[in-house]
């Protein structure tokens, strides 16, 4: 059975990640990239499903042993997990060497710390997400196993040994004893991969995270919450292209037991835009670069079809379906692969990005004639959309209707293309463009505001409210002071908040159930309760904002990762994990509360 959503730690290569539990088993991993298909599965199913444990030998009929202890080495994403056991400690140190011209691999060291502990390494390939078994066999002395296009190498310094549909090593370690086993995917039709460097890979991989970190610009009091989210979004990132996924899991559920189960490896173009922010302004101008060069592929020759979200690559073509013979996280059904809702209409989009380009324009980095051309015509395209309903930033899967988040990102787009203009890094009809600035401004106030209750609304002529209206003040859309603002603020904090103080995306249930066409609810939004703490900021209640900030800091487990929402009831992490869209907001609010000077000690 697959552990608590927060059990797991991320270890990556920057092309795909993995999972690995703190019972030592890794429970998810899609070779070569993201979107692959699963190898290991079982965190969707069971052990029948893919995995690979290792960790000290346990007596069968028995649960096996959690590491004691476990925690990144330094700024990296090299996992260290201990075990104490009656024979002694050991510990397993975990990693994916950054890929150059080797094959994705990888690695684990079993290292003795005290005693003798007798170890077991039991690894189950299962490729297809966990519905194909492949041939393993022994080639040269090396086992490997083979289906269709893929083949997994495993190299071991323990001799291995087959049973059950399971490859097994069996072996004790003392006292500085190193044991290293490996894992290398390449195409079948290839030759072998050349066997894994283990000890070499490792001082490279712990060299490379120290020289990334090292280029952070950010010093304050939250440092070591910032530097793991940043680890965590550059993991995110695709290195071949620059495209950055919003979490490199599927159908990890937003409700336990429920429906609302997505595919997130790709790249929402939302993500990725505030992921490029939070980037430039911590000092990490290449990989902003680089996402600004794949929007630019991606959007290439059709930018009046701007999808929300992108393959890795930029490919189009997301398709979804269910994988029926996995039972789900839990039992949270269906498993989905692909994503529909690429094919949605949502506003909001076009602000997000032109946002980011106007951020990297404004931050100085190197111009890009064609990322000007893109602003403006996507601009000409929102002109004659602008005031469509659509699906909103939330995806919903129920009718289309006026999101005010929607009508004031539009408003952020053509300001900021204004702003373009009038610095005479573009053309386009000045005057026009802020005719319609006002004309969407006016008409957001007008139909997107409850004058009784004092709050902007979730759509117009709707009494509900949307936590996506606390970006209002953030985007520049009014002042923080406005009265408008702040009763939208307590209004938010009244009506969408948990009993524990974090705020729901929307409602679920009243006239709200079939706002989203599912059923079911969903745990408390991180990314909206961090806005709120940006808000507070805002308006002045620092002291409140900070004292939200450091709760939520609390949620991250301890290795500082956070999943989509937040089961207030179960109190436990659920949604796909780790979330880009909870660590960016993260950065951002630590930068605000810096800023201000709103923090403890």
């Amino acid at each position: 059975m697959a552990g608590r959503i927060e059990d797991y730690a991320l270890i990556g290569d920057m092309q795909t990640a993995a999972l690995v539990c703190r019972d030592g088993s890794v429970d998810w991993l899609c070779l070569p990239r993201f979107d692959s298909h699963a190898v290991f599965a079982g965190l969707l199913g069971t052990e029948e499903h893919g995995f690979w444990r290792l960790g000290p030998a346990y007596a069968p009929g028995q649960e096996p042993p959690v590491a004691s202890r476990r925690r990144y080495r330094g700024d990296s994403l090299i996992l260290e997990s201990e075990w104490d056991t009656p024979r002694g400690t050991v510990r397993v140190i975990d990693f994916m060497p950054p890929r150059e011209h080797h094959a994705p691999q990888l690695i684990r060291i079993v290292e003795g710390v005290s005693g003798r502990v007798p170890m077991r390494s039991a690894l189950r390939m299962r490729f297809s997400y966990g519905w194909v078994v492949p041939w393993v066999h022994k080639v040269d002395g090396r086992t490997v196993a083979v289906a269709g296009p893929d083949s997994v190498w495993v190299d071991s310094e323990a001799d291995t040994y087959g049973k059950d549909l399971t490859t097994y090593a069996d072996f004790t370690v003392a006292p500085g004893d190193r044991v290293a086993m490996t894992i290398s995917w390449q195409p079948s039709h290839k030759e072998p991969p050349a066997p894994a460097e283990p000890e070499a890979s490792l001082t490279a991989t712990e060299d490379f995270w120290r020289d990334w970190v090292r280029q952070c610009t950010y010093h304050g009091p939250y440092r070591e919450a910032v530097v793991r989210s940043l680890i965590t979004l550059k993991a995110l990132t695709y290195a071949p292209t620059g495209g950055i996924v919003a979490a490199p899991t599927t159908s990890l559920p937003e409700h336990i037991g429920g429906v609302r189960n997505w595919d997130y490896r790709f790249t929402w173009l939302r993500d990725a835009a505030i992921t490029l922010s939070s980037l430039l302004r911590t000092g990490y101008r290449s990989e902003a670069l680089a996402w600004r060069e794949w929007l630019l592929r991606a959007v290439a020759g059709d930018p009046e079809n701007l999808q929300i979200m992108y393959g890795i690559a930029g490919e189009r073509e997301l398709g979804e379906t269910e994988l029926t013979w996995l039972p789900g996280y839990e039992n949270s059904q269906p498993v989905r692969v692909g994503n529909g809702a690429a094919s949605q209409l949502q506003l909001d989009v076009y602000g997000e990005v032109i946002e980011a380009l106007h951020l990297a324009h404004m931050t100085g980095l190197a111009r890009n004639d064609y990322a000007s051309l893109l602003q403006i015509k996507l601009i000409t395209y929102l002109e004659d959309h602008w005031n469509e309903p659509d699906e909103g930033i939330w995806e919903v899967r129920g009718p289309r209707r006026h999101f005010v988040h929607s009508k004031v990102m539009a408003w952020v787009a053509v300001d900021r293309t204004i702003r373009l203009i009038e610095s005479g890094e573009a053309d386009g009809p000045l005057e026009r463009w802020r005719e319609l600035r006002d004309e969407i401004h006016r008409d957001v106030c007008e139909k997107g505001y409850d004058k009784e209750r004092n709050t902007f609304t979730q759509s117009y002529g709707s009494k509900e409210l949307d936590a996506s209206l606390l970006l209002i003040p953030q985007v520049g859309f009014l002042p923080p002071d406005d009265k408008r603002v702040i009763g939208t603020i307590e209004a938010i904090q009244r009506e969408l908040s948990t009993p524990d103080g974090f705020v729901l995306r929307y409602p679920t249930s009243g006239d709200q159930a079939g706002l989203d066409g599912l059923e079911g609810d969903e745990g408390a939004f991180l990314a909206c309760s961090f806005w709120l703490a940006d808000d507070l900021a805002m308006i002045g209640r620092v002291e409140e904002a900070r004292r939200l900030f450091e709760k939520l800091l609390s949620l991250r487990n301890d290795l500082g990762l956070l999943a989509e929402e937040w089961d207030s009831r179960l109190g436990r992490q659920v949604g796909n994990f780790p979330q880009a869209f909870s660590h960016v907001p993260l950065i951002d609010t630590a930068l605000r509360l810096t800023a201000s000077g709103a923090y403890g000690g």
